[in-house]
């Protein structure tokens, strides 16, 4: 059974420096919580609470939030005269988290293979902390185990950058609003990955994507889980207000719970 995931969590986040420059890209907020809460909150919708994030940039920040997360989420009393701290209602998540100092500069291939000692023998989940999808978690994770494979991409198809106008030659109809992308299918994340992977990563200056993936593949041991639905990362800007405005507008497709 798969029980745990692993969120790359520590990369600069260059392009939308606007926000990075004082917390780490995972921390950034969309609709009062960090986008890693998110991630960690669509896979817990489908059973998967044991958690390791491999932190780097500004990682304490990571530790310090979940750290007060319980204290922040209750509501309580604080006696000055004494010290003391009264809870009176609390509440929480089903979550056990492990954050790891996976070094500042460390590559994508090199964090996952630093926290290969809390991953165990059993299949695991990786993703990346900048990415949200309405993705089903479960029938991902069944496809990777009816295949038998080492490891799982889940392919998405790319949101457009622009609206798109629905044209009958030339009466404008109606507005699309960023469709998805030219047909070509590219990493989505949410990966499924036996820990025979991990020996295909060298140290810390190797990227994931590149030497482990590429191997995968020429060895036919990496299978693509397609996903046509919502799919959206926080690149830039740009993205954070697009996923803050579905939000708001109580419209967010990967709120599934």
């Amino acid at each position: 059974m798969i029980k745990k995931a692993v969120i790359l969590a520590g990369g600069l986040g260059t392009r939308i420096s606007e926000e990075t420059s004082l917390k780490p890209k995972p921390m950034i907020e969309i609709g009062g919580r960090p986008i890693i809460w998110h991630i960690m909150k669509i896979y817990s919708n489908h059973g998967i609470n044991d958690f390791i994030i491999c932190a780097g940039y500004l990682g304490y920040l990571i530790k310090e939030y979940f750290s007060n997360y319980a204290l922040h989420m209750s509501d309580v009393t604080f006696d000055m005269s004494t010290g003391q701290t009264i809870v009176h209602r609390a509440y929480g998540e089903p979550w056990k988290i492990t954050v790891i100092d996976t070094g500042a500069e460390t590559m994508t291939g090199g964090r996952l293979r630093r926290v290969r000692e809390h991953i165990g023998d059993a299949p695991f989940c990786m993703t990346y902390g900048d990415g949200l999808a309405n993705i089903d978690i479960g029938a991902l994770m069944a496809f990777h185990l009816a295949h038998g494979a080492e490891a799982t991409v889940t392919r998405v198809l790319p949101p457009g950058r622009f609206g798109a106008l629905e044209l009958e030659g030339d009466l404008v109809t109606g507005f699309q609003e960023k469709p998805m992308g030219d047909g070509g299918w590219i990493n989505g994340g949410f990966f499924v990955l036996s820990p025979k992977v991990l020996d295909r990563i060298d140290g810390d200056s190797t990227i994931w994507e590149r030497e482990p993936l590429e191997g995968l593949a020429r060895d036919r041991q990496l299978r693509a889980y397609a996903h046509k639905d919502f799919w959206q990362p926080m690149d830039t800007l740009r993205d954070k207000r697009h996923l803050e405005e579905l939000w708001d507008r109580g419209q967010a497709p990967w709120k599934l719970w």
